[in-house]
């Protein structure tokens, strides 16, 4: 079982009870279990809902929205029915925090749903799990039934007159129904492609009624909002950007692993501390803050916070949380290239920009590695991303598009070292000298 990395700056709170075995109720329950879904229902929904705008928590699942303003989008009256979603769907290169919590602490992520529902008035939950994690099903299918056996889930949920049904539903492993109106298609039976916008999910969402829908990180960071209070939760974190989050650390490091630091966390700490910097006395070369599809840092750019705000005004996006550290090794153009090919296969093929465009830029950086290029494919390939940002159904076109732009722009020298049919200079440099004859 994955097991989460400590550093002295980790501030364990939602890893607050990993390695305890809180996946046992009881324990869980030891360890101030349900104690906030409790203290939510005396409350009542408008005060739930104050709560968690107080506490300045912002989506972890990469866009970084206010959760508490989300949830007051919902309508109070509703003639459908009203659902609360959970994305578990963790598909982003470089990510790996949420299957920690479904292996650690999948109460959390159940008391965090009944929350959402009480703030709302939902009737159902869904907890959508990525499909490569279904070794993991059985142990949140457990909590989610022993929740029930407790009276915590179904009818008169403690004690009270509110129902509520929890199900646990995994996907096909596509990389697409992360994104959330994809998500409900596939919940709802059908492909996992998205839908045109508006109507947003809070009124027309899954099954045609009012849904909100959270990373899973998101909702189980719930719970410790109304355990320890929205006020001490906003002051772990910066101004709005509250809190604490699981950071993935990546690549070229000593110490990579799974991090739960305080939002704001300044980023070449976090590299050369706790991640304890770059092996073999290599050089940084650049970072990717927050997930493959998120525009690449220079190593000259790393003296920033690590919260939503301060990394987008470094040109940059915190996304999923995924830091992923590239040494002096790295050739930028393979790294694009690799970047490029995951999207391009992950695509739904739905609209022409991001079907047509994910490919071209495949081929173009292939031709380009493989030293097939000619000056003006550069320009093209910066061209080409340039007019797919905003012209697709959802955000992956942008997400193919946005790091190639950066790239290009901030490694541009790198991409020219690879003209005049010469292939990749990493790869020539690793070929013997020819035999003198």
């Amino acid at each position: 079982m994955a097991t989460l990395t400590t550093h002295p700056d980790c501030v364990p709170l939602i890893s607050y009870r990993f390695g305890k075995g809180a996946t046992n109720i009881d324990k869980y329950l030891e360890l101030d279990g349900y104690k906030s879904a409790r203290k939510a229902l005396e409350i009542g929904p408008e005060a739930i809902i104050n709560e968690m705008k107080a506490s300045n928590l912002r989506g972890r699942g990469g866009a970084g929205f206010p959760t508490g303003l989300k949830w007051s989008f919902v309508p109070k009256q509703s003639a459908k029915p009203k659902y609360v979603l959970v994305n578990g769907d963790e598909s982003e290169p470089g990510t790996c925090k949420d299957r920690l919590i479904f292996e650690h602490d999948p109460h959390a992520v159940v008391e965090g749903v009944i929350i959402a529902a009480l703030a709302i008035q939902a009737k159902m939950g869904f907890i959508y799990l990525r499909g490569e994690y279904r070794y993991l099903i059985e142990i949140m299918e457990r909590a989610v039934a022993d929740a029930y056996a407790k009276g915590f889930l179904g009818k008169k949920i403690f004690g009270s007159d509110f129902d509520l049904d929890v199900v646990v539903q995994t996907g096909a492993g596509a990389y697409e129904v992360g994104e959330e109106s994809a998500l409900m298609e596939s919940l709802e039976g059908k492909r996992g492609v998205p839908r045109i916008r508006p109507p947003f999910p809070a009124v027309v969402g899954l099954y045609g009624g009012p849904t909100i829908i959270n990373n899973a990180e998101t909702i189980a960071t719930v719970p410790h909002i109304f355990r320890i209070g929205a006020a001490e939760y906003a002051k772990l974190g910066t101004e709005r950007n509250g809190g604490t989050r699981l950071f993935c650390l990546s690549g070229h490091l000593e110490r990579p692993g799974v991090y739960e630091l305080p939002m704001g966390y300044n980023l070449r700490k976090m590299i050369y501390e706790v991640g304890g910097g770059i092996p073999k006395g290599r050089k940084l070369k650049a970072v990717v803050p927050g997930g493959s599809s998120t525009p690449v840092l220079t190593a000259d750019e790393i003296d920033i916070g690590m919260d939503f705000d301060q990394v987008g005004k470094a040109g940059s996006m915190l996304g999923s949380g995924g830091v992923v550290v590239l040494d002096e090794t790295v050739c930028m153009v393979e790294f694009a290239l690799r970047t490029m090919k995951f999207y391009q296969h992950e695509s739904c093929g739905w609209c022409i920009p991001c079907r047509e465009g994910t490919d071209w830029l495949k081929k173009s950086l292939t031709r380009l590695h493989a030293g097939g290029a000619v000056d003006k494919d550069i320009d093209d390939i910066r061209y080409l991303a340039e007019n797919m940002l905003g012209r697709t159904f959802c955000p992956l076109g942008d997400a193919a598009a946005m790091p190639t732009i950066g790239f290009v722009k901030k490694f541009r020298k790198e991409f020219e070292d690879h003209l005049e049919g010469r292939g990749c200079p990493k790869h020539r440099a690793a070929e013997p000298e020819p035999a003198l004859v």
